[in-house]
């Protein structure tokens, strides 16, 4: 019988790419680690972009790992693992999502219910019965809509860019970009919805809850599909000799990327010292990691000696969809100044290859 008294961490989305990599790095700091996943990805997302493995594998490496198979959205499954660890839960890692454009436009409902009532449902939980835990929310820079697109945008060889006459072109868009009067996507809808509502529980009842607007969050063990992972994905179809479908834009789309480490650090500081109840903080690669969907599908052609096959759809460019978008994170980097990145954009594809060369060998 594992101790109750042990500093404990919940984790949701455990098997997927940040919640896996969350998982990990707090067990080797020495909690005890709860893990929610019932690999909602494969009915997002087929087969190939099940959680499963992941799952396994952390049941099988880490020790002090306790994982349910439970749905979110079902408070009367979710509760009792709250209450039955209440004296131990220090910190609540809200991961868990639907996470596609498309996808939410299929299902609305079924993406509402997985983005915002499973979040209000978890806050409830952390307030009736672990009101002092640190709750970290994963929310996205899609709630800013498609507001960026209504910046001044220069288009360039193989990116597009912001006009460097614009207060964002040097460090990227902050926090101070509206949300309202655009077009967000059901998806965005429902994570916005998610985000003012962990602002308010930090707002209103105090708890300590701090909000991630992330950008492309990416790294080796995401299970990249094409509905999402942008760089996962596209990884995948290059080194497997796929074809890959570009939506709009020319392919010029910029997108900033963070490891999924560099994430977790960032979670790590908040954990051990947390911000203003209901902070917000935008979390992506910024000015030091971004790339066009060109630029990556250069790089990886470069790298690898060969062409990839691609095609540009630009009647289906994605509703609500950002064509340049990089993170402004200057105001997370002044309130936590201990905190830096690891990885730039080439460590993130170089180890991404090398993961996906890696398995395809061993297949």
């Amino acid at each position: 019988m594992k101790s109750l008294a042990k500093k404990t961490v919940i984790i949701t989305g455990s098997g997927g790419l940040v919640g896996g990599e969350a998982c990990r790095f707090y067990h080797q700091k020495g909690y005890r680690v709860i893990g929610i996943d019932n690999d909602k990805r494969s009915y997002f997302f087929g087969q190939s972009a099940s959680t499963k493995w992941q799952v396994e594998q952390l049941k099988q490496t880490l020790s002090e790992y306790e994982h349910y198979d439970v749905d979110i959205t079902s408070l009367e499954l979710i509760e009792p693992i709250f209450k039955q660890n209440a004296s131990a839960i220090e910190l609540i890692i809200h991961c868990a999502a639907q996470p596609s454009h498309d996808w939410a436009a299929r299902e609305p409902l079924t993406d509402f219910e997985v983005n915002a009532s499973a979040t209000l449902k978890l806050l409830e939980c952390t307030r009736k019965n672990v009101p002092n835990a640190i709750f970290i929310f994963t929310s996205t820079n899609k709630v800013y809509g498609d507001n960026p697109n209504g910046l001044p945008l220069v288009e360039l060889p193989t990116r597009w860019e912001i006009a460097d006459s614009h207060p964002f072109y040097l460090h990227g868009i902050d926090e101070s970009m509206s949300i309202e009067n655009c077009t967000h996507s059901i998806f965005g809808v429902s994570k916005t919805a998610a985000d003012l509502m962990v602002q308010e529980y930090g707002r209103y009842f105090g708890l300590n809850t701090i909000v991630f607007r992330g950008g492309c969050l990416t790294g080796p063990s995401h299970s990249g599909a094409e509905l999402h992972g942008f760089l996962a994905y596209l990884v995948k179809c290059a080194t497997s000799d796929r074809p890959y479908t570009i939506f709009g834009y020319k392919g010029k789309q910029v997108r900033d990327n963070i490891h999924s480490a560099d994430l977790i650090s960032a979670f790590w500081e908040v954990s051990q010292s947390p911000p203003q109840k209901g902070s917000v903080y935008n979390m992506g690669g910024s000015r030091h990691s971004n790339i066009s969907m060109i630029e990556a599908i250069n790089w990886l052609e470069n790298r690898l000696g060969k062409r990839m096959d691609y095609t540009i759809d630009e009647l289906n460019h994605r509703k609500g969809d950002h064509i340049w978008y990089v993170s402004d994170v200057n105001k997370f980097k002044t309130d936590f100044p201990n905190w830096s990145y690891r990885y730039n954009i080439e460590d993130i594809l170089e180890e991404m290859v090398l993961t996906q060369l890696q398995s395809t060998s061993l297949k």
